[in-house]
């Protein structure tokens, strides 16, 4: 009979281990589930956080392309003005009265071709350039032997770029061929 109670005794002792050690492994250990939830947590964070980026950046870009659109737009019905003024320039005048006139027009010229430089749009240079089609608007070609091949001859009217990108109004130029 001793010997069936140490069987007996040995058997439940190692059921109940056996039992204990199952039940430490369903259960989590209380700090490992918090760092799990803690690596989740931050995962998400960092993810949201790099979305948010994106859509800042996303969105800026799409202000700066709409703001430079209404530039573009805007510019584009003054220059007939300063077409209009650069004509009225190449007058030859004579009289007093007409020379005052004169600089009174070119200020005004000035004045505008600033205002254009402080938002962002320049002349586009043409007159003896090499042609480029991205920039110049070939109306006429001529056969000049002074000038070498695909060389602009004559710009009939300036054309205006916006911030060294984007195309407000094409040069209208004569090309040498």
């Amino acid at each position: 009979m001793a010997e069936e109670k140490s069987t007996l005794s040995e058997e439940v002792t190692e059921e109940t281990v056996e039992e204990t050690t199952e039940e430490a492994c369903e259960e989590k250990d209380p700090v490992l589930e918090l760092n799990e939830k803690l690596a989740e947590a931050e995962d998400k964070y960092l993810r949201l956080y790099a979305e948010f980026e994106n859509y800042k950046k996303r969105t800026q870009k799409e202000k700066d392309a709409r703001y430079a659109d209404a530039v573009i737009d805007s510019v584009a019905e003054i220059l007939p003005v300063l077409d209009n003024l650069d004509r009225a320039l190449a007058v030859e005048v004579t009289s007093e009265d007409a020379k005052s006139f004169k600089e009174g027009v070119e200020m005004t010229k000035k004045q505008m071709v600033d205002s254009l430089s402080k938002l962002g749009v320049t002349e586009i240079a043409a007159q003896g350039e090499q042609f480029n089609p991205n920039l110049h608007n070939a109306v006429m070609h001529v056969d000049d032997e002074s000038l070498a091949e695909n060389v602009v001859a004559e710009e009939f009217m300036k054309g205006y770029i916006y911030k060294e990108e984007r195309v407000v109004r094409y040069s209208m130029v004569k090309v040498a061929n």
